[in-house]
């Protein structure tokens, strides 16, 4: 066995990094599996160049929302997606989760209503899904 085999790690460690649709199912499962709450996806391809997607969607309680986004991120780290950046964890009202290709708002309800981001990120020509 030469050198680099032995450093080098198995190929099937090794995992790319998924695309924009991808990470989109990924997520919206993860949301599934965790009962969120009217998700809505906004389809941002074109319109913005900071990601392809948005994501907004809601927990019941802070904890509920807590465990959303630590899922979320758990399932990111899992299919490649080493670093998302995640603010707002530690009081869990609102926890933005950035993996570059899809940004997901997790909120308490009152909060999504109040900063109302979907209506912010879409038109009348129905950018956005509810899912």
């Amino acid at each position: 066995m030469s050198r680099a085999e032995l450093t080098s790690p198995p190929l099937a460690v090794l995992k790319a990094r998924p695309d924009a649709e991808e990470t989109l199912h990924l997520i919206l499962s993860r949301l599934d599996d965790m009962k969120a709450e009217e998700t809505v996806t906004i389809d941002l391809r074109g319109k913005s160049s900071i990601t392809d997607y948005m994501i907004v969607t809601t927990g019941r309680v802070n904890r509920h929302v807590g465990a959303i986004a630590e899922n979320v991120a758990k399932g990111l780290k899992e299919n490649g997606i080493e670093a998302p950046h995640i603010e707002g964890l530690s009081n869990c009202d609102w926890v933005l989760i950035d993996s570059g290709d899809v940004i997901v708002h997790v909120f308490r309800p009152e909060v999504r209503e109040f900063y109302n981001l979907e209506k912010m990120w879409t038109s009348s020509d129905k950018a956005a899904k509810t899912r």
